[in-house]
């Protein structure tokens, strides 16, 4: 097992078309595409969202994630994670198991939004917890320099909502995104 940061531009697009669509599932509407839109045009773009993989021993991708730089740039937001399906099976709870190895790394930050959540990213090594606001939980990775929610940088993030009107007002601008989403979906890599 290993993570890889993915920085050719064509995995990378493609990887994070699939886990827009493992995360939102297939009927979220244009979440997912406003999600993939939003981060390569704005987080990529400023070089503030990672894309990374844990790979199998035959480096086969099994759990993606994003990360998000914080506006200070000294911490990075797990904003979407996701287990891939494997045939065979083969690597246990892959997403926990990618989490574990980014906190391990990194100073990573977490939300949960459920006890169930939670009880995952505590598996996966998070065992520093904060109340955040709606019932949020966020968990603070053993490198994470925040003491307390007010020590605690805004993550970098894009306008989910003025995405979703641009490609109202921009008929071409929601079908070449549309486009590369699809493509990237059908040239995800095998291998990383």
């Amino acid at each position: 097992m290993r993570v890889v940061h993915i920085k050719n531009p064509g995995q990378r697009e493609a990887c994070l078309a699939r886990l827009c669509a493992e995360s939102y599932g297939h009927e979220a509407g244009l979440r997912p595409l406003a999600t993939f839109a939003g981060t390569l045009g704005v987080l990529i773009e400023q070089e503030a969202a990672r894309v990374l993989a844990l790979v199998d021993d035959h480096s086969r991708p099994v759990a993606l994630a994003l990360l998000v730089l914080d506006e200070r740039g000294s911490s990075m937001t797990v904003m979407l994670l996701a287990e891939l399906d494997q045939e065979p099976p083969g690597v246990a709870r892959p997403a926990e198991r990618l989490v574990a190895e980014l906190a391990q790394k990194a100073p990573l930050r977490v939300d949960a939004r459920d006890a169930e959540q939670e009880a995952r990213f505590r598996e996966a090594g998070i065992s520093r917890w904060l109340d955040g606001k709606a019932g949020v939980r966020i968990g603070l990775g053993p490198r994470h320099p925040a003491s307390s929610l007010e020590d605690l940088p805004r993550a970098l993030t894009f306008d989910e909502a003025a995405v979703i009107q641009s490609f109202k007002q921009d008929r071409q601008q929601f079908d070449d995104y549309k486009a590369r989403f699809i493509r990237g979906l059908e040239a995800f890599p095998a291998t990383l």
